[in-house]
């Protein structure tokens, strides 16, 4: 093994593409259990690794060498083997830093609390200090010590004004939880967390949600890795590496949800574009049929609307947590907020917004099968599809235009 890395559980690591991306050199994820940590860094058959949950303190006592970042956060995501000596160092401390400034967040004179006391929360209170913060406190599970937190009662720490989380709390496959409830932080000014998968935790979407800035870890994660690359190689890479890499995986990772009203294009400009862009094509109304075993008229039949939308919310949960499709929704699926904060998770929502004079009513639509039906939805649905969606795109003229200009969100 050159290169690469280590830890408990890594199906969901972003790492092997990032590294991919900055170099040709081979890039290994390898699976540790605790008992095989110690020979493995006993071994020392690798030229540089990462580290990650949950042993990025346990490290430590075997290497050599802790470089400032190691010891200022007491936590090593990143070994160097230089001549048969281990040095440790931080790079998710650069990486955190990394992240803030991209998300716009200033730490400085702030009141921040980080959720956890890992090995990743010790590398963003050091951050989070040599940015300025005026206090730094941990919210955690099982108190240890004087100075930390219940993490079950926010409203105790309610004068919180920068959070931050560092547990695994909201990581995929457990992707719809949150660590703490937000409403509780009536002076909440920034919100970052650590997880990257989804692109956007629960705690982000209800945080951008209240019109607060915030942002998960993925920028966080491109930055450490950009730093250790330069560790490995012993070079230095240019500043705006980790900005081009991040937009490079967010292209990649991010589903295009397209929303509007029936008969708008949604699925002939999504079949099309999955196929100019080698995607994942998936439609929710396929889904739900599928599911419920009849299709869509039989359901609202049988079920009425509530219940097809509740089947709608079923699916659409079901394929929130896949990453780099394309997906055709309903045209009322963005009408439940609920659905609206699935497909954020991982997903762009795009209205297609196409003139009302070329909408047409169908019989197996039942909600527009006729004209005045139609016209009706359309003055209902506007504001929901604008307020759920963050691009708009006209499908007034060809395909081919409408495509062009969803590419440049997902190529």
């Amino acid at each position: 093994m050159e290169f690469g890395l280590i830890g408990e559980h890594l199906g969901h690591s972003f790492s092997r593409e990032i590294h991919g991306m900055l170099t040709d050199a081979p890039y290994e994820l390898r699976e540790l259990a605790p008992k095989q940590l110690e020979k493995f860094l006993h071994d020392r058959d690798f030229k540089g690794i990462n580290v990650t949950i949950p042993y990025k303190r346990a490290v430590m006592p075997q290497l050599d060498i802790l470089a400032e970042s190691a010891r200022l956060t007491g936590a090593v995501n990143c070994i160097i083997n230089n001549g048969g000596r281990l040095y440790g160092h931080n790079t998710d401390f650069d990486g955190f830093i990394a992240l803030a400034r991209h998300a716009g967040i200033d730490f400085n004179g702030a009141k921040v609390v980080i959720l956890g006391a890992g090995g990743a929360a010790r590398a963003v209170a050091a951050a989070a200090r040599s940015m300025g913060a005026a206090s730094v406190r941990n919210a955690v599970r099982n108190i240890h010590t004087a100075e930390q937190l219940p993490i079950g009662k926010p409203d105790s720490w309610s004068d919180c004004e920068i959070l931050i989380n560092a547990t695994p709390v909201g990581m995929y496959p457990n992707w719809n939880a949150a660590p703490v409830d937000i409403s509780a932080l009536p002076r909440l000014r920034g919100v970052l967390d650590c997880i990257y998968n989804p692109l956007r935790p629960r705690i982000v979407l209800e945080a951008l949600g209240r019109g607060i800035p915030a942002a998960g870890g993925l920028y966080m994660l491109v930055g450490q890795a950009v730093r250790a690359r330069e560790l490995f190689d012993g070079i230095s890479l240019p500043e705006d590496t980790t900005e081009k890499i991040h937009e490079r995986i967010l292209k990649n990772k991010r589903n295009l949800v397209l929303t509007g009203m029936p008969s708008c294009g949604k699925t002939t400009v999504g079949r099309e574009l999955a196929s100019r862009c080698g995607r994942r094509y998936i439609d929710t109304d396929e889904i739900i049929a599928l599911q419920a075993g009849m299709e869509i008229p039989e359901i609202f039949a049988r079920e009425g609307e509530e219940g097809f939308r509740n089947r709608e919310t079923a699916a659409i949960e079901s394929i929130a947590p896949e990453q780099g499709l394309i997906i055709a929704t309903g045209g009322g699926a963005v009408l439940r907020e609920e659905n609206v904060r699935l497909l954020r998770h991982n997903g762009s929502i795009c209205l297609l917004e196409r003139d009302i004079n070329l909408l047409t009513p169908t019989a197996d639509r039942p909600l527009s099968q006729d004209r005045n039906a139609l016209e009706s939805l359309f003055t209902k649905r506007l504001p929901f599809y604008r307020k759920a969606s963050e691009h708009i795109i006209s499908n007034n003229g060809p395909l081919a235009e409408t495509i062009e200009e969803l590419l440049k969100y997902v190529d």
